[in-house]
């Protein structure tokens, strides 16, 4: 038993290593061009636009296939896509840059800022934090009460949505265990506009599309409902691939919002790799490096 249990040790090993090594090569444009294109079949897309950053460069970013089955046009490095919960590494950011401002901190507790903002637990409520609110550690289940702000036809408002958060039960103790959250998110956002003084969109508009110049970057639904050159949502209806309306509604903008092209989000992915420092020779910078490290 001893002898097989190292055979099959050093079998997997070798298999490791043999993986590894193929995987620290450089990919060839051909290679990436079959990766992607196995992708888009496994996961059933008509089109993806990938990037790819090395060493703080972009040594590949490509267009591939139809932004929708309705009209049949092209995906290029323009076309808008929705990033979904990428949205919530802006969110952090902008909080990230307030605590670099002074002007709130990690542990500030939120009911300091939205005094309304009431959990099922008096006890949670009173030691929750802003960083509670981004580590999906709230007791919550996944997912809990994200059909307030799904589909995009709800008509829920913010008020309404906070307000209802007490009402949520948790399935498990405080800052116990990992669960996907929403909602919290979407009050991390509200927490940025009233510490701010600004709507969250018109924040992450001034602090990060604008110095980085995403000027494709978006959250405007009229805007991204009116542009041409955006993919149309698409997911399998009885095995078919059919295109499907808007997911979530405006108030769930902190948590998935974004609308935005790979020219725009290898911009964004740069700056992050360079712990938030951006522009000729890395002159400007969009947090402090302990706050990089904090996030």
């Amino acid at each position: 038993m001893k002898k097989l249990f190292s055979r099959v040790f050093v079998l997997s090993l070798f298999l490791f290593l043999n993986q590894f090594t193929v995987f620290s090569q450089a990919l060839s444009p051909q290679q990436i061009d079959s990766l992607v294109q196995k992708s888009m079949k496994t996961f059933n897309v008509p089109g993806m636009a990938v990037a790819v950053i090395k060493d703080g460069e972009i040594v590949s970013k490509k267009a591939y296939g139809k932004r929708s089955l309705k009209t049949g046009k092209p995906v290029t490095t323009e076309t808008l896509f929705g990033v979904a919960s990428n949205t919530k590494a802006f969110t952090t950011a902008a909080l990230a840059q307030l605590v670099d401002k002074d002007e709130l901190e990690w542990d500030t507790k939120v009911t300091n800022i939205i005094p309304e903002f009431k959990l099922y637990n008096p006890y949670v409520t009173s030691e929750f934090t802003v960083r509670d609110l981004v580590t999906h550690r709230s007791g919550l289940g996944l997912g809990a009460g994200d059909l307030m702000v799904f589909p995009a036809s709800n008509t829920t408002t913010m008020d309404e949505m906070i307000h209802n958060l007490r009402y949520l039960k948790p399935v498990s103790s405080f800052r116990s265990k990992y669960d996907y959250d929403n909602l919290l998110y979407i009050v991390a956002g509200e927490i940025v506009a009233r510490v701010s003084g600004m709507t969250y969109n018109d924040y992450i508009d001034k602090y990060f599309f604008e110095p980085l110049n995403m000027e494709r970057a978006t959250m405007n639904t009229k805007e991204i409902a009116e542009d041409d050159n955006r993919i149309d949502g698409h997911a399998p209806v009885n095995g078919e691939l059919k295109i499907t309306g808007e997911t979530f509604t405006e108030i769930a903008t902190p948590a998935a919002g974004i609308y935005a092209s790979i020219n725009d989000m290898t911009t964004w992915v740069k700056a992050r790799l360079n712990h938030g420092k951006y522009g000729p020779g890395l002159q400007d910078s969009l947090f402090s490096e302990k706050q990089h490290r904090e996030m």
